[in-house]
């Protein structure tokens, strides 16, 4: 998977389409991206005894997104773009935007 935690995305289809968050985790097994404040779903939680402090009722929080439902934006003019790799200096393999050539690691 090229999108990667804290990176800054754009949803291209969906109910939230044309929103921007970053990406708060991944799930690569299941192809899915968690970003903040999109998708929003609301869980009932119990209380646990072995927990005090956790939030208790009805809480909201982020669902799921499938990652070919958003896309990575461009750091130097924050549009869509996709990914490639290209190998630095020192011989690592580094992320680039497609759309100006950016670094994005």
């Amino acid at each position: 998977m090229r999108i990667r935690t804290d990176d800054n995305v754009i949803v291209i289809s969906g109910k939230d389409k044309g929103k921007t968050g970053k990406v708060l985790r991944t799930d690569p097994k299941r192809d899915r991206v968690y970003v903040e404040g999109l998708n929003m779903v609301k869980r009932h939680q119990r209380p646990l005894p072995g927990r005090p402090n956790m939030q208790v009722g009805v809480i909201e929080k982020e669902g799921p997104i499938h990652v070919s439902n958003v896309a990575i934006l461009d750091p130097s003019d924050s549009k869509p773009t996709r990914i490639g790799t290209r190998r630095h200096e020192s011989g690592r393999r580094i992320r680039v935007s497609k759309r100006t050539g950016t670094e994005l690691d």
